[in-house]
């Protein structure tokens, strides 16, 4: 386990838990609203391995850090830590369990809380550009953990239709059991959808691109999970469709808007923590480049 920085004992420290973590966007967009906010937290990346999870939630959480982000690889690992019957360490709330899946940590009276903002995030960034949830047709591409919850948020908030496309049948089969609007779906699904989501990690850092851009048309809205690069091929091809696009960067300010609601009780400014994030994206390609 490595620390990204240390803080002084009367600061509330929150903290993403990664493998790695040194890419996180997190402690750039959360700092900037801890700071807009001036309310005394700050937030640190912390590397951990797979089998110090464990030990790292019993050993800081609620005493050293009052707040956490998870993210790849330990979603599924912390959510069986909580979720677990009868355990000392914590619990889940209904956010996460269809997904299986904590992305948040919060701390109640000593005890650790998971949660999961990556569907209500993705919600959260599609009706901002004017989708109405209720009663949408969509397609999920993916059925890891951020899938499962992009599914299971769409179901509570009345999406009609959630055709779940994957490679694999029994994971795919696995995502559509969190929602009871959700089936096993093709590409084909897509001609009568109003939404396409990108669940999966094709395209991040790349060209590829999780479907032909033959299947893409006008009617949609598509939305990348993958945030680098910020237009990702699938995004490029869905506007030259005469599609709507949502980049995979909002649906993170959304979800982690969503987690400071969580620690603090007030959502973050979706703004503030936009713009945070740019700027740490332009300052790592200035570095790549010089």
């Amino acid at each position: 386990m490595t620390m990204g920085n240390s803080a002084s004992s009367n600061i509330a420290v929150a903290a993403i838990i990664g493998l790695p973590v040194a890419q996180s966007l997190s402690p750039a967009m959360h700092n900037a609203v801890f700071h807009h906010r001036d309310c005394g937290w700050t937030y640190i990346a912390m590397e951990v391995q797979r089998n110090a999870v464990e030990d790292v939630l019993r050993t800081l959480g609620g005493k050293n850090i009052q707040a956490f982000s998870v993210t790849m690889p330990h979603k599924e690992e912390v959510f069986t830590l909580l979720g677990a019957v009868d355990n000392d360490l914590g619990e889940v709330d209904e956010s996460c369990v269809s997904a299986r899946s904590v992305n948040t940590i919060s701390v109640r009276d000593g005890r650790l809380i998971g949660s999961n903002t990556d569907g209500d995030g993705c919600c959260n960034a599609l009706e901002q550009v004017g989708v109405q949830i209720d009663g949408v047709r969509a397609v999920v591409m993916g059925a890891g953990g951020t899938a499962r919850a992009i599914v299971a948020a769409l179901g509570r908030r009345g999406a009609i239709d959630i055709a779940v496309i994957n490679r694999t049948e029994a994971h795919a089969l696995d995502a559509v059991s969190c929602a009871k609007t959700a089936r096993v779906g093709s590409v084909d699904d897509i001609a009568r959808a109003n939404v396409v989501i990108n669940a999966t990690s094709v395209g991040m850092g790349g060209a590829q691109t999780p479907i032909d851009a033959s299947y893409l048309h006008a009617n949609l809205v598509v939305l990348d999970c993958v945030y680098y690069p910020l237009e990702t091929t699938l995004l490029r091809e869905a506007k030259i469709a005469g599609a709507s696009t949502v980049d995979g960067l909002w649906m993170l300010v959304h979800q982690g808007a969503l987690q400071q609601r969580a620690w603090l009780g007030e959502v973050g400014d979706i703004q503030i923590m936009r713009e945070a994030a740019l700027h740490e994206l332009a300052h790592r390609v200035v570095l790549h480049d010089a």
